[in-house]
């Protein structure tokens, strides 16, 4: 293998967790290179006594914003206890099963997953009661040296974006949780099993390890990659791709144009034919370079526009080294607003109860403030940030663990 996550490193480090009770927070994506559970692993070689289940569950089978319950692990016998339910902190009852946490969990390189703020409040909860934190690192599957998006306004702080943030962070989920130890100022034993061949340039599939979804819908490296730009679209009225077999990769509504919207879109990339949309600022030329946009039909099993056929674009990634989907995705958001102006709208902020997409309104995903797509100067937005997420690139380097 070309590349050895931490949990495929842990017999190198066994003195973390020998004599100590283990909790484990995990998922599918906790396998070693042949494809065994972290579960399995620990619990046959350590003294398990507790997991901990956050957004999707520990094996993985629930769909975004349902609610996770405790139950008893059918394989293990542990109780898994839920950090993504009624309460994401851990009580007295669950830090008092267990000497250290061990996590390993892939992440998908973008500050809106959720599991980013599930580490830190249990690093948080960990720190208060004394316990120890291992974390077995995994690669960032968008590489480690493209930082892009905007810089978020803790104004906006939301659980899907607590920190001064870009949305896509170039760091693996253990440099994270370096970061995250200071800026927190959390006295905290943590211990970061690294990574054995990962450098910063690498891509998920520059790696040799095979992708295990982190959540069912990021089935894909390569709907990771353009989730970092489409997750703006869970805060409007059009449907991105869930209930599909392609979440954002499909963008679209049942009164979409989406053989305009993908000439428009397509346009952006050549100087030559860009489109004549009155008003319209766009973005350089490499904000849209490396994809494509085809016109597709598609109807949701679920989710927004559920059983209505969707006219809309699938995102083609051409080169994911020169894509910026981030910026692609304001840009694809202006033109529908400015197309179907009748027919846009943007989700309002709701309650917990109203479900996922109605917490996650556009301005807490970009992080910057009420949105208005018709009239937002895009690369005004962008050129504006770029020296916040060069300012975040020099702060973070200190926590850098690979080259």
């Amino acid at each position: 293998m070309s590349v050895l996550s931490g949990l495929d490193r842990l017999d190198e480090y066994a003195a973390l967790l020998n004599g100590a009770r283990i909790a484990l927070m995990t998922n599918p994506t906790g396998v070693d290179w042949r494809l065994r559970s972290c579960v399995s692993i620990i619990g046959g070689r350590y003294n398990l006594t507790a997991l901990f289940a956050c957004e999707h569950g520990v094996r993985g089978n629930l769909q975004a914003g349902d609610c996770v319950e405790s139950y008893v692990d059918y394989e293990t016998g542990v109780t898994v206890y839920s950090l993504y339910g009624a309460s994401p902190r851990m009580t007295p009852e669950m830090l008092n099963a267990f000497d250290a946490l061990v996590f390993d969990m892939q992440d998908v390189g973008v500050r809106f997953y959720t599991y980013l703020y599930s580490l830190a409040y249990a690093m948080e909860d960990c720190a208060a009661a004394g316990k120890r934190v291992v974390l077995l690192d995994r690669p960032n599957p968008l590489g480690g040296e493209t930082v892009q998006g905007t810089l978020l306004d803790e104004r906006f702080a939301s659980f899907v974006g607590m920190y001064a943030m870009p949305t896509r962070y170039g760091l693996t989920i253990g440099e994270y949780a370096r970061w995250l130890r200071d800026y927190r100022r959390l006295t905290l034993e943590l211990d970061v099993v690294p990574l054995a061949g990962w450098e910063r340039r690498m891509y998920h599939a520059d790696t040799g390890l095979q992708w295990i979804a982190p959540s069912p819908n990021i089935p894909t490296p390569t709907t990771a990659l353009v989730y970092s730009g489409t997750c703006v679209f869970e805060g409007t009225n059009l449907s991105e791709g869930r209930g599909t077999t392609q979440p954002f990769e499909l963008i679209g509504a049942p009164w979409l144009d989406g053989t305009e919207l993908a000439r428009l879109m397509n346009a952006l990339s050549n100087t030559d034919d860009r489109p004549a949309i009155t008003g319209l600022r766009y973005a350089e030329r490499e904000s849209v370079a490396g994809l494509l946009f085809r016109p597709v039909y598609f109807t949701p099993t679920f989710s927004k526009h559920q059983g209505e056929l969707c006219f809309g674009v699938q995102i083609h990634v051409i080169d994911p080294r020169a894509a910026n989907p981030f910026a692609a995705a304001l840009y694809m958001l202006q033109v529908i607003a400015r197309m179907h102006p009748g027919q846009f709208a943007l989700l309002s902020r709701g309650d917990a109860e109203q479900g996922a997409a109605a917490q996650m309104k556009a301005d807490l995903l970009l992080g910057t403030g009420a949105i208005d797509p018709c009239n937002m100067d895009i690369q005004g937005l962008i050129e504006t940030h770029k020296p916040l997420v060069r300012h975040y690139q020099e702060m973070t380097r200190v926590y850098r663990m690979y080259e």
